[in-house]
């Protein structure tokens, strides 16, 4: 799926304009992008974890010579998924909820 769609689909399950849908999306990735260049972990319940990690500086090599190249520190953003999405994609059935005891 690319943007396209999800925005097609989201404007159809919602009863919206295409155009307030493409906002939405556009809004939530830019939120989610800020907020962890900030420094903040952005938790999703039930979907994941997004993050920057920090890389420090190291030594590489370039591949077609061999030679010892110095690759700079930077900043990772990374993903992790919530145990229901894991599942999910596994093919794991959510466990059916149980009864409160007395």
């Amino acid at each position: 799926m690319n943007t396209s769609e999800l925005i097609n689909q989201l404007a159809a399950r919602h009863n919206i304009t295409k155009e307030l849908s493409k906002d939405i999306i556009h809004d939530m990735l830019h939120l989610i992008v800020s907020t962890a260049a900030s420094g903040q972990d952005v938790s999703i319940a039930g979907f994941g974890k997004f993050k920057v990690t920090n890389r420090p500086a190291r030594q590489g090599r370039n591949p077609s010579t061999g030679e010892v190249i110095n690759i700079p520190a930077s900043r990772k953003f990374s993903f992790t998924t919530a145990k229901a999405v894991r599942d999910e994609l596994n093919g794991a059935k959510a466990a059916p909820p149980t009864k409160k005891k007395k």
